[in-house]
């Protein structure tokens, strides 16, 4: 029984070994890693934090895993030698990426201490292009992306199964013009790390003149180009999450917010002198850029650049020289500040520069940003980082920035709940959201000004259609030109407008005369007779061009209803009367009766009624002009149902001669002596 017992615990011990030292096949030789690499005093690089709270760093050809408290976890060899100037990159579900003698590999966690290999080449340059360095790497693990860019050769977007998506160069022909490298085509490529918004899902990067670039990682196509070379050609680029860019100047000290849709600035404000070329902010979860300066203050702006400084009293010769950390929650930072026991300013034209020596002591502290409330702080002679220097890290050369990432791993003093990344990926782009639609919430008068403005267009343009469509649908449109058409309705507006006038004027001067002389009545009712027709112009289809005469016209007369005649007098002169005899005979016919009316028997009437009385008025109109009388309509025989009628018109006179004109027979002269006299006029046919 206690054979078994040991027998199964060397097993376990052996098993679990080698999942911390995986791809070993001499087990004994990697028992003690502190063993492995005391008193080499190798660098490590730039770390990385990891989900679980370890931390990540290569050195050399090895790739470590330590936990928050110094202690080596596992290290696994990577077969080519690491870049320390790069930071590995997290790709989540276990995996790590990182830059190795101008190579990209990929290290799958979960894999180590299997069968399969748990370190990948994800791009090789190949052949003939070791020279080619690897800039920087960028890794969406929304997308399942990659994005690599290799100086002189371009941007490349990989899948994290290994599969190629895209690769661009610098300068692109796009929309019919060059794009990119405006100023020297020659020299130009990509020279700064690409970086990702996740929330955008786009990929920024800057090149050696100084231009800015937005491109999708699902495309290779730009969506913008921002030329930033007036404030300088070396920048860092960090993405806000939140609808905001941020880029970095440091040889200028400037700080700039540009909009992610656009590429313009928002905002641009100076903060004080930076340690290296690579200093870049952070973004916390309430959209705060928060970044350190050596000049010993914290610079903290809101995502509108309101600025705050920390910490509130001036620090003579203190500085802030490595770049500072997001906690767990995402609200808070960890940064170090040194104090040094000299600290010279050099100024020289726009610029300034630090010269600090001899550092005395370390002060690391946890503060919330957006209120400036300090959770924690301790020097590097506190409890904690007393037992970091007494761990393996030890064995390799470590500074305060290797420091104040155990520190921030440990999560040392912080009161906050952490958070996942995805839920602090969602608080980040929820205010990129809100203030996007902030546009549509600001003067509330305006927009309703404006959607009164944009209603009444719609309206306008709704009536022009409409007026459109019924116009040029009418057969008149569609044969005549338009510009004749309304020529015509507009000469018949003006002749409206000149008879009103006429009748106004007429009826005002007889109402000054109190009694209207019969010449003034006449004038008036011939005036208002022909104002009646232009109106019916006007209001009928002929006012939409249906004007055209038909073949078969009908008669102008009205229909027969029972008042047998129709009489015309003229002023002082006469009269004529029309009567209408029944006959068989159709239209075409010309016989009648004749019948005599003396004056006595016809009342004066002014105007005639029936049905067709419209068309009645234009041909009385005319018929006036040439016999000079009224007409008069005296009842005097009843209805007929006959099929025709024949006209016959007798006229008295008192004296002279009286002139008649019978259509199509020419003019007749009647003597003076006679006086009365028939003139036969036309037949027409009933229109029942």
């Amino acid at each position: 029984m206690p054979a078994t017992f040991f027998l199964i615990f060397f097993l376990f011990m052996v098993a679990s070994q080698s999942t911390w030292f995986p791809n070993y096949p001499h087990y004994p030789h990697l028992f003690s890693a502190q063993e492995r690499f005391r008193n080499r005093g190798d660098r490590l690089s730039k770390p990385l934090i990891g989900d679980s709270g370890r931390i990540y760093a290569c050195s050399e050809d090895m790739l470590l895993a330590f936990e928050n408290n110094g202690s080596i976890a596992w290290f696994l060899p990577l077969g080519f030698e690491c870049n320390v100037s790069k930071a590995p990159v997290h790709g989540g579900r276990g995996k790590i990426y990182l830059i190795a003698e101008n190579r990209v590999l990929r290290i799958n966690i979960m894999k180590i201490g299997t069968s399969e290999p748990a370190v990948q080449v994800l791009f090789d340059p190949g052949p003939g292009q070791r020279g080619d360095e690897i800039v920087g790497i960028a890794v969406s693990t929304l997308c399942s992306s990659v994005i690599i860019n290799v100086k002189n050769r371009g941007l490349f977007a990989y899948l994290m199964r290994g599969q190629l998506l895209w690769s661009v160069g610098p300068v692109i022909d796009q929309y019919g013009y060059r794009q990119g490298c405006w100023k020297n085509v020659s020299d130009c490529y990509f020279a700064s790390a690409p970086v990702i918004d996740q929330c955008e899902a786009s990929v920024y990067i800057s090149n050696t003149e100084g231009e800015l670039y937005s491109l999708s990682i699902r495309s290779p196509q730009f969506k913008w180009i921002q030329d930033l070379s007036s404030f300088d050609k070396l920048y860092t680029i960090t993405p806000g999450n939140n609808g905001i860019l941020y880029v970095t100047v440091p040889v200028k000290s400037l700080i700039l917010a540009l909009d992610v849709s656009s590429g313009n600035v928002l905002w641009q404000t100076s903060i004080g002198q930076l340690s290296s070329a690579e200093s870049s902010p952070v973004v916390d979860s309430y959209g705060w850029v928060t970044i350190g300066s050596l000049d010993g203050f914290l610079y903290s702006f809101s995502p509108t650049g309101t600025l705050k400084k920390f910490p509130k009293a001036a620090v003579l010769d203190s500085v802030i020289q490595f770049s500072i950390f997001l906690d767990c929650s995402g609200y808070a930072v960890y940064f170090c500040q040194t104090e040094m026991e000299e600290k010279v300013i050099h100024i020289n034209d726009q610029f300034s520069h630090v010269s600090a020596m001899k550092p005395k002591s370390s002060i690391f502290t946890l503060i919330v940003p957006s209120t400036g409330k300090i959770y924690w702080s301790e020097s590097n002679h506190g409890p904690f980082l007393s037992s970091l220097s007494q761990s393996d890290l030890q064995n390799f050369v470590v500074d305060e920035g290797m420091l104040l990432a155990f520190v921030t791993a440990s999560k040392i003093g912080n009161q906050l709940s952490c958070r996942s990344k995805a839920l602090k990926l969602a608080s980040s782009c929820s205010q990129g959201t809100r203030k996007r639609q902030s546009v549509y919430t600001g003067n509330r008068s305006s927009i309703f000004l404006f959607l009164l403005l944009e209603s009444i267009i719609l309206v306008v343009l709704a009536v022009v259609v409409r007026f459109c469509c019924v116009f040029w649908r009418k057969k008149k449109l569609q044969d005549q030109d338009l510009g004749r058409f309304l020529e015509k309705r507009r000469s018949l507006q003006l002749k409206k407008k000149a008879f009103d006038r006429t009748i106004t004027e007429l009826e005002h001067k007889a109402t000054e005369e109190a009694v209207a002389t019969e010449e003034t009545k006449e004038e008036l009712g011939k005036l208002v007779r022909e104002r009646q027709g232009i109106k019916r112009k006007l209001s009928t289809t002929y006012s939409l061009g249906r004007d055209e005469r038909v073949s078969n016209p009908k008669s102008v007369l009205p229909l027969y209803t029972g008042r047998p005649s129709y009489s015309f007098q003229r002023a002082k002169k006469g009269s004529v009367t029309i009567f209408y005899t029944l006959s068989n005979t159709s239209s075409e016919g010309s016989s009648g009766e004749r019948e005599y009316v003396s004056d006595s028997e016809v009342e004066e009437e002014h105007v005639v009624k029936g049905k067709g009385k419209a068309a009645i008025e234009d041909e009385c109109s005319s018929n006036d002009e040439q016999l000079g009388r009224k007409y008069q309509r005296s009842p005097l025989k009843p209805a007929s149902s006959s099929k025709g009628y024949t006209e016959s018109l007798f006229v008295e006179q008192e004296s002279g001669e009286e002139n008649f004109q019978d259509e199509g027979k020419g003019v007749k002269t009647v003597p003076s002596s006679s006086r009365s006299i028939w003139l036969k006029r036309r037949t027409f046919s009933s229109l029942n």
